[in-house]
């Protein structure tokens, strides 16, 4: 405690050198000033002493014929001085000092865990809709009734726990991870139709009569496979029917075709060379340009947005970023024949590409690309199979008795 009463006063070490050292020190300790840590060193005495009684040894010092020198000087008198001619130092010390005293009562980031089939925006969309956001003051956040709620309107979370890190709002979910009940089906009676004209080259029946056989060409409507079973009697008479949900594997063969377009002319960007970048600042969601706007007509703007380092470790929603205008004008031009085949085939890769996904085999495929000198068409002829037949369910359920 002393010694921080020293340093707040501020004291200095001083060497003394002359006649009489010691008739000094009796006439400081006779006038009240305290000495410590006095040592004698060749021909002359260091000492330590208060910076208020160093102003009140010069009449001791005269009438003992001795000279006080300072060597060293300590505590606050001497640390102000110094610090007052860094004084933007010392306000940005303070600033900063102030600025992460102020934000630690916020929330500046929310962050998600142990989700799986509940997304972050479907919770941070619900965290919303409560005024939880980032930005918001910690003293009005309710965590018990928080969880609760979350509990409440999510019904495949089972346990929910939301507490405060620092400046980051942790919510971390654990969601009903046993198997989902299959709810059984109930067959319903139907038979296999088919949906176009198409020519019959696999089926294989697990369920109800086959109608049709390889080879036949059947048009759209005709029942390939039916649910009305027959019963007989020894005799072979029809006794009853028994109507079952038709299940098979039938494969068509049939022919499809595509047509697709390309307009011959095209707007292409003519850049200019003049580029201006602009920067800003994103502040909670609010954007200030530090910059001029740009007064190009018609221009490419590429952003790239970062936040600062210091910002990382308080998840502060502060942004710095450069936006980089590249003026050009439009220029009409036409699509050589190499770029015409090139953006046709792509949209012709797609189409194949869809038919793979349905199980479509194709066959045969003729690819034909003409032109009027407007445009560019592309003209498809494939023969494919695939699987065919849709379920139609039996209206009636007639029963023939003997």
């Amino acid at each position: 405690m002393n010694e921080l009463l020293r340093l707040f006063r501020g004291y200095v070490f001083i060497r003394l050198s002359g006649d009489c050292p010691e008739r000094f020190i009796n006439l400081c300790g006779n006038k009240g000033i305290f000495l410590w840590n006095i040592r004698r060193e060749q021909d002359c005495c260091l000492m330590y002493m208060r910076l208020v009684d160093f102003w009140r040894i010069r009449p001791m010092a005269r009438k003992t014929g001795t000279r006080a020198v300072v060597l060293k000087r300590y505590g606050l008198p001497f640390f102000l001085p110094k610090m007052w001619k860094r004084m933007f130092f010392l306000s940005g010390f303070a600033l900063a000092v102030t600025f992460w005293i102020v934000t630690s009562y916020f929330v500046w980031d929310i962050d998600i865990r142990g989700n799986y089939r509940i997304t972050d925006q479907m919770i941070t969309g619900f965290l919303s809709e409560r005024e939880v956001r980032p930005g918001m003051r910690k003293q009005t956040l309710d965590i018990n009734l928080l969880e609760k709620e979350i509990r409440q309107y999510f019904g495949q979370i089972t346990w929910v726990c939301v507490q405060l890190e620092g400046t980051t709002l942790l919510v971390t979910v654990k969601e009903y991870d046993a198997p989902a009940e299959i709810d059984e089906k109930i067959p319903t009676p139907s038979s296999l139709i088919a949906e176009s004209e198409t020519e019959i080259v696999s089926i294989i029946v697990r369920s109800g009569i086959p109608k049709v056989k390889i080879g036949d060409r059947v048009q759209s409507g005709t029942v390939l496979v039916d649910g009305k079973v027959p019963v007989l009697n020894d005799d072979g008479s029809v006794r009853e029917y028994f109507y079952v949900e038709a299940d098979a594997d039938v494969v068509g063969q049939h022919r499809i075709s595509f047509t697709e377009s390309c307009a011959g002319t095209y707007i292409k960007k003519q850049y200019t060379g003049r580029i201006v970048k602009r920067n800003y600042l994103i502040i909670g969601g609010h954007r200030m340009d530090v910059s001029p706007a740009c007064d190009f007509l018609l221009s490419d703007v590429i952003q790239q947005t970062q936040r600062p380092p210091w910002f990382e470790k308080l998840s502060i929603p502060i942004f710095t970023g450069v936006e980089t205008c590249r003026e050009y004008y439009p220029l009409e031009a036409e699509y050589s024949v190499t770029q015409a085949e090139e953006i046709l085939y792509q949209k012709l890769a797609r189409f194949l590409q869809t038919l793979e996904e349905k199980g479509v085999q194709i066959i045969e495929k003729n690819v034909k690309i003409d032109t009027d000198d407007v445009s560019w068409f592309l003209y498809g002829d494939f023969l494919v199979r695939e699987a065919v037949g849709k379920k139609e369910p039996i209206s009636s359920q007639d029963t023939v008795e003997e």
